[in-house]
């Protein structure tokens, strides 16, 4: 199980950082015009915020535990992902934007399990 959860939370990781890193760098008319919608409705601060938090979790996901420093960060970084999908998941059902839910409720189902494991048996 162990690897499984450093497995899912390598993929974790890099999907969050990928996509907030583009949060964090593009501009909020660029990332309307790639799909994300949602983002012409919300100031371009809170973009970059989301964005930098999304980045931050992602290196909590990995570096903690691979460094065997504070690795109790991992399980934190994962729940905190979790916290960030549900909001993601109520920001597209407001929305009426259905098909988007359906990825978030994946990344939501996989945050959710490396944070039960890393707080649960497979602590570090």
């Amino acid at each position: 199980m162990n690897i499984v959860l450093w497995v899912i939370a390598g993929l974790l990781a890099a999907a969050f950082l990928a996509a907030g890193a583009m949060k964090a760098t593009q501009p909020r008319e660029k990332l309307v015009a790639s799909g994300m919608g949602w983002a012409a409705d919300w100031p371009a601060a809170s973009i970059k915020l989301i964005g930098v938090v999304e980045v931050l979790a992602a290196i909590g996901l990995i570096l903690p535990a691979l460094l065997d420093i504070a690795p109790v960060l991992v399980p934190l970084a994962a729940s905190g992902l979790v916290i960030t999908m549900i909001g993601a998941i109520v920001v597209h059902v407001r929305r009426k934007e259905f098909p988007m839910v359906a990825p978030n409720v994946v990344l939501l189902i996989l945050a959710a399990v490396v944070a039960w494991g890393r707080f649960g048996a497979y602590a570090f």
